[in-house]
């Protein structure tokens, strides 16, 4: 602290840990008068909550400061992670009212440490903190010691700027908490007792209303691990369908349904249609750089020697990428591996062939997705693929209770799906709940006729945050989310919310 506060000129603020009362700031209070520092020159004393003390005695600790920071850290550790966003959300409302500075700190966009772009659940994070009125978001080992720290700053200062810009619509459009799934909005009186931070963490899940979905795989769906999944609070299991092979799914969907009964727990079921997938060819050698400002003919493979080289990315001919070849029009965008690298259409050579320019580049490697987020595609909302597996989920027996429709843009691509169960002559009560799953932004202009057609509506951020970019998932969640539920539909939100514990 002495040396901080003989710097000329002065920092700014000087943050103090572990503040737990008044008192303890007091004590940088008396090192500043002690070294006779002038008003004027004196850092904004910043206490960090991080011990749940803090909370009972936090207006004597306002009372000595002129900012705040909300320290996730050692407050997670000693609060409980599950208490610390609504304790985040008291700490920050009580700090504003007095007129402090806010700072809201720790693992804001932890996984850019190791990667160049952040997760879904990590720019939710930045937006609902800026939503709540924090004034600063600070990066810690992301910028400290992580690989992309320049990265981990534009990506906090995307998401803050485009959290900025929506924030009165948050506050005038969507709703308040509802008391008990009712209709009654608890509105949080004008002054908060930050002390309700410290309530007991809720550990009585019969009382849990919000599911849980878990998706099945290697690691899950053994017959030894199922009963765990279910016992630690699986409400429903997602059957992928992008990974149907080899008669697992028959292996397992009875099982689902055997365990289910043995422990007692209502389980239900949702089978995910993959969906339309577009992705580059194979390679003909090496991985081939895409350098900023090269020019590259783009288009569907000639042959089945038409791999991916210098100057030229082909995809396979499917009826789905031979439609996004021939939407493409001069101007638009092509993002390949999650918008890692894009290209932009220069000049359309025919309905299978254009002219594409590097906007942002890399190295292209074999079977990489690519998204398009400015072209409606005309093509059938299911694959054959699609058709095929929906025709298996829909005769099991007991039937599944929700079918996910990937890449939903309209009503019709629902009907398609409705259009199949009338083919198999499905009895209405035993038809699934129709999901579609929003993830291209040409949903959000059609959410209506999708609603429509619907029983269920997934929030699917992955694909979404590529298209409609990361920075602007959290508002359209938070309008989706709204909208299904005035509709009356059961939501679901997806993608990357507890990305970190795969590892």
């Amino acid at each position: 602290a002495e040396y901080l506060l003989t710097l000329d000129p002065p920092c700014e603020y000087i943050c103090v840990s572990f503040a737990q009362k008044g008192q303890d700031l007091q004590e940088l209070i008396d090192i500043m008068d002690r070294l006779n520092i002038p008003q004027n020159k004196r850092p904004k004393i910043c206490p960090k909550i991080e011990k749940p003390q803090a909370y009972s005695n936090l207006e004597g600790i306002i009372a000595k400061s002129q900012a705040l920071m909300v320290a996730r850290g050692d407050l997670g550790v000693e609060l409980g992670l599950n208490r610390v966003p609504f304790a985040q959300k008291l700490c920050i409302q009580r700090a504003k009212q007095a007129g402090l500075f806010v700072i809201t700190a720790t693992q804001m966009v932890e996984s850019m440490i190791e990667n160049p772009v952040p997760t879904r659940a990590e720019v939710s994070d930045l937006a609902n903190a800026v939503w709540d009125g924090t004034d600063a978001v600070m990066l810690s080992g992301e910028a400290a010691s992580g690989k992309f720290p320049v990265e981990a700053v534009m990506a906090e200062a995307s998401a803050v700027r485009e959290a900025e810009t929506v924030k009165h619509r948050v506050r005038q459009g969507c709703p308040h908490v509802l008391v008990g799934g009712g209709s009654i909005p608890l509105r949080p009186p004008k002054v908060l007792n930050c002390g309700m931070a410290l309530k007991r963490q809720e550990i009585d899940h019969s009382k849990r209303k919000t599911k849980v979905v878990a998706s099945l795989g290697p690691a899950s769906w053994s017959e030894e691990m199922l009963p765990k999944m279910i016992m630690a609070g699986t409400d429903i299991f997602r059957l992928n369908c992008s990974h149907r092979r080899g008669g697992d799914f028959e292996r397992v969907y009875p099982l689902i349904r055997r365990l289910s009964k043995e422990l007692g727990r209502k389980v239900e079921v949702l089978g995910d249609l993959q969906g339309p997938k577009f992705r580059v060819a194979e390679l003909q050698g090496d991985p081939v750089p895409l350098i900023e400002g090269d020019v590259f003919e783009f288009g569907i493979c000639k042959d089945d020697n038409d791999h991916i080289r210098p100057g030229r990315i082909t995809m396979k001919s499917t009826i789905e990428q031979r439609a996004l070849v021939k939407a493409a029009k001069v101007g638009i965008e092509l993002l390949i591996e999650d918008g890692l690298m894009k290209v932009q259409v220069v000049e359309k050579l025919s309905d299978m062939e254009l002219k594409v320019k590097v906007v942002q580049g890399g190295k292209l490697k074999a079977r990489k997705g690519v998204n398009v987020p400015d072209v409606e595609i005309d093509c059938a909302a299911l694959t054959e693929k699609d058709i095929e597996d929906a025709e298996y989920l829909l005769t099991l027996d007991p039937p599944c209770e929700y079918i996910c429709v990937s890449f939903a843009q309209k009503g019709q691509d629902l009907q398609e799906l409705i259009d199949i169960m009338d083919r198999l002559k499905v009895p209405q009560e035993k038809r699934p709940k129709i999901c579609p799953k929003i993830e291209k932004p040409q949903a959000l202009t059609n959410i209506e006729g999708i609603i429509s057609k619907s029983q269920a509506l997934m929030v699917a951020r992955g694909d979404f945050g590529v298209e409609l970019k990361v920075e602007r998932v959290p508002f359209a969640q938070k309008l989706l989310i709204k909208r299904a539920k005035e509709a009356g539909l059961f939501v679901i939100t997806a993608t990357q919310m507890v990305e970190s514990m795969i590892e």
